[in-house]
C-alpha cells in the first residue's frame, strides 16, 4: 500500500525559498567593504582586492546542505572553467553558522568544487554584501564595483529543475561586464535557502530549545530531518536549528511544511499531517526571543524510527529493479525509467504488505512498483502493487486483504530521478508479504479515474477535467485516495455520487507534485450505495505558475513532468465470493500433440507481433529499431526493454503479453 508521501524534489521546497520581489538590498555598499581575506577549504586563505589581473570578480555565497547551492555546483564550476582564462575570477564564501569548515570540505570534494572556497565566519562578508541566500551571486567589476547581484539562472528553483535554463543571468552578466557594457539585468532575486546568520539578540523568552522546541521537532519534523534520512539537514542539534532558523520559518508559515494538501473541511485521514498553531507559534516566539538552549535535561528522547524495511516482518521476497546499477547524472532531467522484474511466481500470490527500499535515497524521487499480469498490455491492465516516496510509512494490509498477483505476472519498476548536483547510482527493490489464500477474505486493488484525452490551451489558468470511476464493486469498501496531475495541477476535488445527492470525499486546493500524497482514510467507507466516485483536476497553464515548463504550449496526456495527467487511484477492498475462495478443478492435462500445437500457436503470435514492430519502428528502413526510435507510451509498461544498453532493440528484448486464448 502506498503510504504517506513526502518526495526528494520536495527538499527543494522543504528549505528554498520562493522569491520575495519586495525584498530590496539597501545602498550599494562600498568597494572598500567588499574586500576581504578568508580561510579556504584546502587550508590556505583566499584575498579579494583590487587587481589589474582580474577584469570581473564573481562571489557567490554557497551552503554545504543547501539543495539549491549542491545542484549549482557543477554549473559554477563550468562557468569558472569557461572564463578563467579571460580575466573572470570565481570565490565561493559559506557563510552558514551551522557549516563548520569540515562540512565545507565535503562540500568541495563531493562536488568537486574548482574555485577558491572560503569560509566566513561570524557571517561578517555576508552583511557587508548584503547576501541573504544560497546560491547567491555578485559580480564585480575590475574597479570592485557591484554590477549584478542575485540568482544564477533559472534552472533550478524551490520545487522545479528544468532540463535546459532560459534565462542565464550570471553569465549574460559577465559577459556584458568584460565587454565593457551596463549588465541589461542588473538585480534578480536569488532562490535559495537563507544564510544562517549569527544572531547577537538579547533573550527574551522562557521558551528553550530543550523543552518546548525540541518536542515540537520531534514531532513534526526530525522523521526526515536527522541524520542518514532523506532531509538535507537535521534539526536533531542546537546549532543546526540555530542555523536554519529563518528557513524554517519561511517554509511554515508559507504551509510547505509539514507536508499536507488536503483542506481539513473534508473527509478524516490517518496519515493528516499539521502542525498545530500552537506549535508553530512556540518556533516563531523562540527565534525571535533569541534562541535559547535552556536545560538539558528537559531535552525530549528522540523518537525511535526504523531502518531498512519498515514492514511488521521480514521479507518473505525481495526482487531488485535490475541486476546492475542505473547511472543517475549529476543535473539535468532524467525522463522515467522502467524496469521489468520476472519474479517467476508459477501460481497466484497473494500480498499482504510491501515496500519499496530505494537504493539511493538521495535521487529517488519516488518510484512505483506494478503488477503486469500475463494477458494485460495496456495501463488499464496493470495493477498497482505498492510505492515509494520520503518519509512514507508501511505497514501490512488489514487482516485478511491482500493484492492477488497472477501466476506468470512482471513487476514493473518505474522509477523517477533527480539529480541532485553529484553523479550517483541506484539499485532499488521491492520486499513482499504473502498471505495463504483460505485465510483471504477480502481481495485489495486498485479503481483507477482517467481522462487521457484532454489538450490544455497556451496561457489558460483554470482549465478543467473531469473524470469518473463508473464501475463501484458491490460490498466493497475504500481505503485511500491517490490523485496524480504534474507540474501544471493546481487543484483536486473528489465526489461521492449517491442518487440525487453529491458530496466531497477529498478537497486538494492547492496541488503539489513535489508531494505525491496518498490519503488513507481512518476508517474504511462502505461503497454500497455509492453510484459513482467523481473527480474534477484544474491545470494552471499560466505564466503566474512557478512549476510551469512552458505556458505556451499546448499540453496533453504524456508520462513526463512536462507533460500531464488527469488520474486517480482509488484502494478499494471487495469480499471475496464463495467460488472465488474454492480451489480450481484442475484442467485436463493436454496430450504431447496438443502442447505441441499450442506452442506453434504461440510461436506464430510472437512472430506476427514482432513483424508488426519491426515494420512500424524502423523509420529509416535499415533492419534495426533504435531505442529512440520507439514513442515513450510504447517503452513505457515494458514490452520492450533495452536489456544490454546498447540502444538497440533485439529480437530477443521484445515481451509480448500472452492472449487469454492461446
Amino acid at each position: 500500500m502506498f503510504r504517506r508521501c513526502v518526495n526528494f524534489s520536495v527538499l527543494l521546497i522543504l528549505v528554498c525559498g520562493s522569491p520575495l520581489w519586495g525584498d530590496k538590498p539597501t545602498a550599494a555598499p562600498s568597494p572598500a567593504d567588499l574586500t576581504f581575506r578568508l580561510p579556504t577549504a584546502s587550508g590556505e586563505t583566499v584575498e579579494l582586492s583590487k587587481s589589474p589581473d582580474q577584469k570581473v570578480t564573481v562571489v557567490c555565497f554557497l551552503g554545504a546542505e543547501c539543495p539549491l547551492a549542491r545542484l549549482y555546483g557543477p554549473k559554477l564550476n563550468e562557468l569558472h572553467s569557461t572564463y578563467q582564462s579571460q580575466g573572470v575570477r570565481l570565490i565561493g564564501v559559506n557563510s552558514n553558522q551551522q557549516d563548520s569548515l569540515e562540512d565545507v570540505q565535503a562540500y568541495v570534494k563531493k562536488y568537486k568544487i574548482q574555485f577558491p572556497m572560503a569560509k566566513d565566519y561570524g557571517n561578517e562578508v555576508a552583511d557587508r554584501y548584503q547576501a541573504k541566500r544560497t546560491p547567491e551571486v555578485f559580480v564585480l567589476d575590475e574597479n570592485l564595483a557591484i554590477q549584478y547581484r542575485g540568482r544564477i539562472d533559472n534552472q533550478y528553483l524551490p520545487g522545479i529543475s528544468r532540463a535546459e535554463t532560459t534565462s542565464n543571468d550570471l553569465k549574460n552578466a559577465v559577459d556584458q561586464v568584460l565587454a565593457g557594457k551596463p549588465v541589461k539585468l542588473a538585480v534578480t532575486e536569488p532562490n535559495g535557502c537563507f544564510i544562517g546568520r549569527v544572531k547577537k539578540t538579547e533573550v527574551t523568552t522562557s521558551l528553550t530549545f530543550c523543552n518546548e522546541v525540541a518536542r515540537v521537532l520531534n514531532q513534526h519534523c526530525v522523521e526526515c530531518h536527522r541524520k542518514g534520512e532523506i532531509a538535507p539537514f537535521s534539526l536533531t542539534d542546537y546549532d543546526e536549528v540555530r542555523g536554519w532558523a529563518d528557513t524554517m520559518l519561511e517554509t511554515i508559515d508559507d504551509g510547505r511544511m509539514p507536508p499536507w494538501h488536503a483542506s481539513p473541511k473534508y473527509g478524516h485521514y490517518a496519515n493528516a499531517r499539521f502542525m498545530s498553531e500552537e506549535d508553530k507559534k512556540v518556533l516563531r516566539d523562540w527565534v525571535a526571543g533569541g534562541m535559547p538552549y535552556g536545560d538539558v535535561k528537559n531535552m525530549p528522547q528522540l523518537p525511535e524510527f526504523r531502518e531498512g524495511w519498515h514492514l511488521p516482518e521480514i521479507p518473505e521476497a525481495v526482487f531488485e529493479m535490475r541486476k546492475r546499477p542505473y547511472e543517475v547524472p549529476a543535473e539535468g532531467v532524467v525522463e522515467y525509467q522502467y524496469f521489468v522484474v520476472d519474479p517467476g511466481f508459477e501460481e497466484d500470490k497473494w500480498v499482504t504488505g510491501a515496500q519499496v527500499l530505494p537504493g539511493n535515497r538521495s535521487v529517488v524521487h519516488h518510484a512505483i512498483v506494478f503488477i503486469r499480469p500475463p494477458d494485460g498490455a495496456d495501463f488499464r491492465g496493470i495493477g498497482w502493487l505498492t510505492a515509494y516516496v520520503p518519509g512514507q510509512r508501511i505497514k501490512k494490509l488489514p487482516e485478511g486483504r491482500a493484492r492477488r498477483v497472477p501466476a506468470g505476472s512482471k513487476l514493473v519498476f518505474q522509477m523517477h530521478y533527480t539529480p541532485n548536483g553529484s553523479a550517483a547510482e541506484d539499485i532499488s527493490k521491492v520486499g513482499l508479504l504473502f498471505g495463504e489464500e483460505k485465510e483471504i477474505t477480502h481481495e485489495v486493488f486498485t479503481l483507477i479515474g482517467i481522462d487521457q484525452e484532454f489538450e490544455i490551451p497556451p496561457h489558460t489558468k483554470d482549465f478543467p477535467v473531469t473524470a469518473k470511476v463508473h464501475r463501484i464493486p458491490s460490498e466493497a469498501e475504500l481505503l485511500a485516495i491517490a490523485p496524480h496531475m504534474h507540474l501544471r495541477g493546481k487543484s483536486f476535488r473528489l465526489f461521492m455520487k449517491q442518487k440525487d445527492e453529491s458530496e466531497i470525499l477529498l478537497d486538494v486546493p492547492n496541488y503539489d507534485f513535489n508531494w505525491q500524497h496518498i490519503y488513507e482514510l481512518s476508517q474504511p467507507m462502505k461503497l454500497d450505495d455509492v453510484d459513482s466516485l467523481e473527480f474534477t483536476v484544474k491545470f494552471d497553464n499560466s505564466k503566474e505558475n512557478p512549476f510551469n515548463p512552458d505556458p505556451g504550449e499546448y499540453v496533453t496526456w504524456g508520462d513526463q513532468t512536462w507533460e500531464e495527467m488527469a488520474i486517480a487511484f482509488f484502494e478499494v477492498a471487495e469480499p471475496r465470493k464463495k467460488k472465488q475462495v474454492e480451489k480450481p478443478r484442475p484442467q485436463k492435462k493436454l496430450s504431447e500433440a496438443e502442447l505441441k500445437k499450442r506452442e506453434v500457436e504461440r510461436k506464430r503470435d510472437f512472430d506476427r507481433q514482432a513483424a508488426e514492430f519491426f515494420k512500424r519502428f524502423d523509420k529509416n528502413g535499415d533492419g534495426h529499431v533504435m531505442l529512440d526510435e520507439v514513442p515513450l507510451a510504447v517503452q513505457r509498461y515494458g514490452h520492450i526493454r533495452d536489456h544490454d544498453d546498447d540502444g538497440e532493440i533485439q529480437l530477443e528484448e521484445l515481451e509480448f503479453p500472452v492472449r487469454k486464448n492461446r
